[in-house]
């Protein structure tokens, strides 16, 4: 177990990336466990907006029966879910809600049932970099293959090979992260944070980057696909 040290700063400028493709003032259900670093998103997203946050009692989290039928009755307009998740959720009666799946890669059939006729978006991102550092362009059915999106800003993203060389367009290499989002180390554990924590040999002096051990390749359009471990 390790626990990442992040700054307020670092989630008020999660948000404000997150705001952009998102209704203002929304209505948020936090379905995420407090465990897990998703429900940062849920819970800021609301209460730094003006907005409403719905908590979804544990049992129905597990029921997508119980919960499509709450997200009705509270009127929920913005959704986190895991793709899986989604995937075992009914769409219909949720035609207000915009959706944001992460945290697994996003199957092509997710989007092609949820995209029509709402705002859908993938995000990406690893505790260490404050969650969200990845937000894809709103989602459309039909397109196959789903990017994770550009870094959101204030952020950079360095697609290395083994030796820290950027690889080009359409190839995979190991994605590095840049900038704002980046967390101070890992609490108590100062030989893994120097492991992870690496300098940046593409900014200034003393800047940081997080190595995350996940392969991507940009696409043509400018958006990460993830590849994998």
């Amino acid at each position: 177990p390790k626990g990442v040290a992040i700054t307020h700063h670092n989630v008020t400028q999660l948000m404000d990336s997150l705001h952009a493709p998102l209704p203002p003032a929304a209505v948020w259900s936090q379905w995420h466990s407090l465990g897990f670093d998703a429900s940062v998103q849920e819970i800021f997203g609301a209460l730094l907006d003006g907005g409403r946050l719905v908590v979804i009692p544990e049992p129905i989290t597990r029921s997508p029966q119980d919960l499509h039928t709450l997200l009705v009755t509270e009127h929920v307009t913005v959704l986190s879910q895991t793709a899986s998740a989604a995937g075992a959720l009914a769409s219909e009666g949720l035609d207000s809600v915009a959706l944001v799946v992460g945290a697994e890669p996003c199957p092509a059939e997710v989007v092609d049932r949820w995209a029509p006729g709402r705002v859908m978006v993938n995000v990406y991102g690893p505790t260490e970099t404050t969650v969200d550092v990845a937000i894809s362009a709103p989602l459309k059915a039909n397109s196959g293959e789903v990017p994770i999106g550009p870094p959101v800003s204030g952020a950079a993203f360095f697609v290395l090979d083994g030796w820290l060389r950027p690889v080009p367009a359409g190839v995979v290499g190991e994605l590095y992260i840049a900038g704002r989002g980046v967390g101070l180390g890992y609490v108590g554990r100062a030989g893994l944070t120097g492991s992870r924590f690496v300098a940046c040999p593409f900014g200034a002096p003393g800047m940081r980057m997080y190595r995350t051990g996940d392969l991507v390749k940009w696409g043509a359009d400018g958006q990460l696909r993830y590849v994998g471990r």
